[in-house]
């Protein structure tokens, strides 16, 4: 099981910001492994309860909330992490647990003895909420990314375009997953993620965007539809 406790700024940019940015950071800081030439894809299938309490505690702008989602990087792989993050104040706290395909599949139709069986205290305490408040599997969501990392307080910089969700198959494993665009395509949100403090070089570069800082979450943009239909 992974734990991370750190702190995270968002920030809403164009394309023209975005590249600017990526440019200057590909000279002073290191590209992520992962990436490719055009980074990387996250694809993750988010947990809510039946009167969606994580989604509405985030809309209400609560301190103290948390959300659960199950995270693949291909819908080849043969595992999967499950996560839960929960926002404590300014922090944003993140444990992991890591399932195999056959154990995420099982997840995601609705076993969630799988968590029982990882024998970690994260594991039973994840399996308790779920099935206290009745969660169920609400949303794929899906876009790419783009990494930087600074070894320095473990800062790590993403940017993140083409954000996707679908509300109807859940198969995170689906290659032919129908996703349906929850934001402009000529905007790219920018994460950046630290321990301690910022270093001066990483603020200065940021000093031209923090006019757009947003509290976003890509959960909550996948549900805006489905959350706020009235029949």
């Amino acid at each position: 099981m992974r734990d991370v406790l750190r702190e995270e700024k968002k920030f809403l940019l164009n394309q023209a910001e975005a590249l600017k940015l990526r440019n200057y950071l590909s000279n002073v800081v290191h590209t992520d492994l992962h990436n490719g030439p055009d980074g990387y894809q996250v694809r993750s299938l988010y947990f809510d309860s039946l009167s969606n309490r994580d989604f509405q505690e985030k809309e209400d702008g609560l301190e103290l909330r948390r959300k659960f989602r199950l995270r693949v990087y291909s819908p080849d792989a043969d595992f999967a992490l499950f996560e839960m993050k929960q926002k404590q104040g300014p922090y944003q706290r993140k444990r992991s647990l890591r399932l195999s395909r056959k154990e995420a599949q099982a997840l995601i139709e609705g076993d969630y003895s799988v968590l029982l069986n990882s024998g970690s205290e994260f594991g039973q305490e994840c399996y308790s909420i779920m099935e206290m408040w009745a969660y169920r599997p609400k949303t794929v969501v899906e876009y790419d990314r783009f990494a930087f990392i600074a070894p320095e307080n473990s800062i790590r910089i993403t940017f993140d375009s083409r954000i996707r969700a679908n509300e109807v198959n859940f198969n995170v494993f689906d290659r032919n997953l129908v996703l349906n665009s929850v934001m402009s395509p000529f905007a790219v949100v920018l994460e950046v993620k630290y321990n301690g403090f910022l270093l001066s070089y990483i603020k200065h570069m940021l000093l031209p965007v923090q006019k757009s800082e947003l509290s976003v979450s890509k959960y909550c943009m996948a549900r805006q539809i489905g959350c706020n239909y009235r029949f």
